[in-house]
C-alpha cells in the first residue's frame, strides 16, 4: 500500500519560488508548486527523478 507523501521543501528553493517534493514512496517522486497546490502535482518514475536530479547537480 503507498504511503501519504511526505511533503518537504526543497533547500535549493528560496522562499518566493517554492517546490515541493515527495519522496518517500519507492516507486515514484511526487513535485508540487508549494504556492499553487491547489494546481495538483506531478509524479515521476523514481528512476527518472534520479537521473533529473543528477543532470541538475551538473550544473
Amino acid at each position: 500500500m503507498p504511503e501519504s507523501p511526505n511533503w518537504r521543501t526543497s533547500s535549493y528553493t528560496r522562499s518566493d519560488s517554492c517546490v515541493e517534493v515527495a519522496d518517500n514512496d519507492p516507486n515514484k517522486v511526487m513535485v508540487r508548486d508549494t504556492k499553487a497546490r491547489h494546481r495538483g502535482t506531478m509524479a515521476v518514475r523514481r528512476v527518472a527523478w534520479t537521473a533529473f536530479v543528477e543532470y541538475v547537480k551538473q550544473g
